[in-house]
């Protein structure tokens, strides 16, 4: 197995953390600094800091239905955050990308560093499903402009795939292939529309489905 993909299965780190902790020489393997790129066998003992780690760490994931109102953080500074609603056993668990504060829906959390990583690198790719309404009707030029042209934002160009949602001009599915920080947002505002509602309900192959509101499902 690879150095990187080891450090993943065994830690929080992603494969790219994992790299940059090597290349800080905070890792060992059998008391010498490996290289980027080596491979670990059964009998390598590999070490991070100086403490030793092992694949053989069960990873867990979970899908959370995250209320609005909870932020996506272990320090709320004086705000709920999703860990207020997680169980003991699930605490340790990270949140893969981010939902604001504002926003509701599908969540995930996991200790899988590989998941984390092929979920989130833009180069995977994988499509971020939110159910949006506006404070008014989307107009075909804007809907033009958002799903074919692009909208310009300080960070770039801002596109993706609107669906119609219940017969109404207001009410929209997006899908979305990239995670910008509050990238549906600030497309619709840059619009002249503000969101008022927001709530993802898939993520890659992982779908809200019938979750209730602040369960958690282990996957």
């Amino acid at each position: 197995m690879r150095i990187n993909k080891y450090i993943a299965h065994a830690t929080r780190l992603s494969r790219r953390g994992a790299d940059t902790a090597i290349a800080e020489g905070r890792v060992e393997v059998n008391d010498k600094t490996p290289e980027r790129g080596a491979d670990i066998g059964p009998e390598d003992v590999v070490t991070i800091n100086g403490r030793p780690i092992s694949s053989d760490v069960k990873t867990q994931t979970i899908m959370l239905h995250k209320p609005a109102g909870y932020i996506c953080s272990r320090d709320g500074q004086g705000s709920l955050t999703v860990f207020d609603l997680l169980p003991p056993e699930y605490q340790h668990l990270n949140p893969i990308g981010r939902l604001d504060k504002d926003s509701s829906g599908l969540l995930l959390l996991t200790n899988d560093g590989q998941l984390a990583q092929e979920l989130t690198h833009p180069s995977h790719k994988k499509p971020k499903i939110y159910e949006v309404v506006l404070d008014h009707d989307l107009s075909p030029e804007d809907f033009d402009k958002i799903s074919k042209q692009g909208v310009q934002l300080r960070d770039g160009m801002s596109k993706f795939d609107l669906e119609p949602l219940k017969d109404k001009r207001s009410h929209w599915i997006a899908t979305l292939r990239e995670g910008r920080n509050r990238q549906v947002r600030r497309t619709f505002m840059a619009a002249d529309y503000d969101v008022i509602n927001l709530h993802r309900i898939g993520f890659g192959d992982y779908k809200l489905g019938n979750l209730t509101l602040g369960e958690v499902k282990s996957v």
